[in-house]
């Protein structure tokens, strides 16, 4: 039961994080698509970090080190779909799934070049960060809590305050309501949409990071990020694009795929003998019944996905 409700919370985390990264960009009124190829580059920045951190070094500043460069990568990598979409209009999915790819096969060729030169017999795309990742546990009795956790609470707190108590949210979700009536007041939609990316970027390079040090202490980028990325899109739509909302979805979510990686605890699991891959694809599964039932009373941001042209205010 201790490791159902770890997993699930670490689960929780990386959704709640990509999740209100994407709820941020569309707010804005960009559709980013890109969030899984995000959290892969996010990744990628992070994993490099525990691997080339001195041994010697503050773990403490290590864990510091990863959050910042996992979050920053994902911002500059975000900058591709700003420029396109809102300085260019490009089309916001196409966009989003060419970051898809682009992360997928530049993070594989990277990190296997990275090995080939530090030795000519390792080809593989791993990285393994084995005593790194334990800097980021601490226990409590017998339950391991991630600082992930408490850094994902904090993040969630400040998103709702940041959209619904300042000024800054109240413009960011006009830009994706009515962005001609926004501009008419004197809003910049164009600053506004470059920012909801951005910070979409920051937080899903961020759950990037959080998810392949979920329970294992290598990744191979060849693999991604397992579709965390569309089930986050998931995620934010069952939330109705609410913070607070998003982050129960996630934690429903979250059971479902902790489910696969401790279901052999349960006896009554067990006995039914049924395939570990089922249990993989139960949340995209009951993912897709539940938007099927739900999208009709979903509301998107009545803007989100048309780009902006200023001169037909």
């Amino acid at each position: 039961m201790i490791l159902l409700v770890q997993y699930t919370l670490i689960f929780t985390s990386v959704l709640t994080l990509v999740a209100i990264g994407g709820c941020f960009s569309e707010r804005s009124g960009v559709i980013n698509i890109g969030l899984e190829g995000i959290m892969i580059m996010g990744a990628l920045g992070g994993a490099l970090v525990m691997k080339f951190y001195p041994e010697s070094g503050s773990p403490a500043l290590m864990v510091i080190l990863t959050m910042i460069v996992a979050a920053l990568i994902g911002l500059i990598f975000s900058l591709l779909l700003a420029v396109a979409a809102v300085s260019f209009g490009a089309d916001q999915t196409i966009v989003g799934t060419a970051l898809n790819m682009l992360a997928l096969a530049g993070a594989t060729v990277f990190v296997k070049a990275m090995n080939t030169r530090i030795s000519v017999d390792n080809v593989s795309s791993t990285i393994q960060y084995i005593n790194p990742k334990k800097a980021f546990l601490m226990k409590i009795g017998n339950f391991e809590l991630s600082w992930f956790m408490l850094v994902t609470v904090v993040l969630l707190v400040i998103s709702y305050i940041l959209l619904y108590k300042t000024r800054f949210g109240l413009r960011l979700m006009a830009c994706g309501e009515h962005p001609q009536a926004a501009d008419s007041v004197g809003i910049n939609v164009y600053k506004m949409r470059y920012l909801g990316v951005l910070i979409s970027g920051f937080l899903g390079g961020l759950g990037g990071i959080v998810y392949i040090t979920s329970g294992v202490s290598e990744w191979k980028f060849e693999n991604g990020v397992a579709g965390f990325g569309f089930l986050a899109l998931a995620v934010m739509i069952f939330g109705q694009w609410k913070p607070h909302r998003i982050a129960l979805s996630a934690l429903f979510f979250g059971l479902l795929r902790a489910l696969s990686n401790v279901y052999m605890g349960f006896d009554f699991l067990a006995r039914l003998d049924i395939p570990s891959g089922i249990y993989n694809m139960l949340p995209y599964i009951i993912c897709l019944v539940v938007l099927a039932f739900t999208s009709k009373k979903s509301r998107a941001p009545k803007a989100s996905g048309v780009p902006y042209d200023k001169s037909l205010r």
